[in-house]
């Protein structure tokens, strides 16, 4: 006769509890933010790919800035291409790795050209099959230019992952698992840019403003400071 309550019937019910907690984080960071979007200004899937992959070690007040003098002049792949690798970096000498990611932008747009009729690719073998793209930046394209429900895993999220408890994970990558595989389907889309957006205000990473957090009564970290 087997017992009640035994290991089998504790995993459910800690499976229920994980589930109704990450379900109340993501509604609450839903109500305080119910339209999250990034904060990379772009017109098309084009514009965005470039603007992530200036991104990288860079914020996006820095990558705005470049690109609101690069995009008046050049916003197509032919039109960047037509600059080559010394007409594109005055543009954006101001970011950091401004040589590298100018040399992988140039082949970037070579590849847009000759493969794919000047159309970002909607695959990520194809995405990160392009120079200066990696999965980050393919995931981030996914699902800001296509809606699709991925979540790119940057320093913010990583963070706001661990200390909260929703994906623990000694890597992105492992964060980016566990958020895709426990995150409820309601709030996939939208994950990203409200864990993002979460890290980068308010779950900082030196000093938390935990007075100011909507999701602290179900927050693991051990050094928040409860109002």
């Amino acid at each position: 006769m087997q017992c009640r309550g035994g290991p089998a019937t504790l995993q459910t019910e800690d499976a229920a509890v994980n589930r109704d907690k990450r379900t109340a984080i993501f509604r609450a960071l839903q109500e305080r933010m119910p339209a999250p979007d990034t904060e990379l200004e772009y017109e098309n899937p084009f514009e965005l790919l470039i603007s992530v992959i200036l991104s990288a070690q860079a914020t996006d007040i820095s990558v705005n800035k470049a690109t609101a003098k690069l995009f008046p002049d050049a916003r197509t792949p032919e039109s960047i291409l037509a600059l080559g690798v010394d007409g594109l970096k005055p543009y954006i000498r101001t970011i950091g790795l401004f040589n590298s990611k100018a040399e992988n932008i140039i082949k970037t747009c070579r590849i847009l050209v000759d493969d794919y009729d000047s159309e970002v690719p909607r695959s990520r073998a194809a995405l990160e099959s392009l120079p200066g793209v990696g999965r980050k930046t393919a995931n981030v394209v996914l699902n800001t230019a296509f809606g699709e429900p991925t979540i790119a895993v940057d320093t913010h999220i990583f963070r706001v992952s661990n200390r909260t408890g929703i994906a623990k994970g000694k890597t992105p990558l492992e964060v980016e698992k566990r958020l895709l595989r426990s995150t409820p389907d309601e709030f996939k889309k939208d994950a990203h840019h409200w864990l993002i957006l979460h890290g980068r205000y308010v779950c900082k990473a030196r000093k938390p403003l935990c007075g100011e957090c909507p999701i602290i009564e179900w927050c693991e970290y051990r050094k928040k400071e409860l109002p």
